[in-house]
């Protein structure tokens, strides 16, 4: 029987990128604040020869209008949005909150990465 492994994009770097969270949460725990983390994780990323940029402004459109900002925690190698939380389990509406993300910053590739939890969670986000 053949085995088949989904190809998805940019998977190398997300598995990188998980790598360092994993790294993170297993030296810190998980009874942190977020920023505590995105600290971190900033830390190990350029350990591992990540490029990245933490809290970026990006706009917000609506019907091709600026309605506004929000700040992403990261981008990295301006490909991948990364979304961080420190919550004890995900939601719904975490994954709801990544997938807009992805949607006004028109980025294919997301990571939703949840520090909170005794175990590390993530969720890769992918525009359909």
């Amino acid at each position: 029987m053949n085995s088949i492994k989904k190809e998805y994009k940019y998977s190398d770097l997300t598995s990188k990128i998980i790598g360092c969270a994993m790294k993170v949460h297993s030296t810190l725990g998980n009874g942190f604040q977020e920023v505590i983390f995105q600290r971190a994780l900033a830390i190990e990323m350029t350990k591992q020869g990540l490029s990245f940029v933490r809290e970026m402004e990006m706009p917000v459109y609506y019907d091709e209008q600026q309605i506004g900002t929000r700040r992403v925690d990261f981008f990295a190698e301006d490909k991948i949005m990364i979304e961080l939380k420190a919550v004890i389990q995900l939601e719904d509406v975490h994954l709801a909150q990544a997938i807009n993300y992805l949607e006004a910053y028109n980025m294919e590739v997301g990571l939703l990465i949840n520090f909170g939890n005794k175990s590390l969670q993530f969720k890769r986000v992918q525009k359909v």
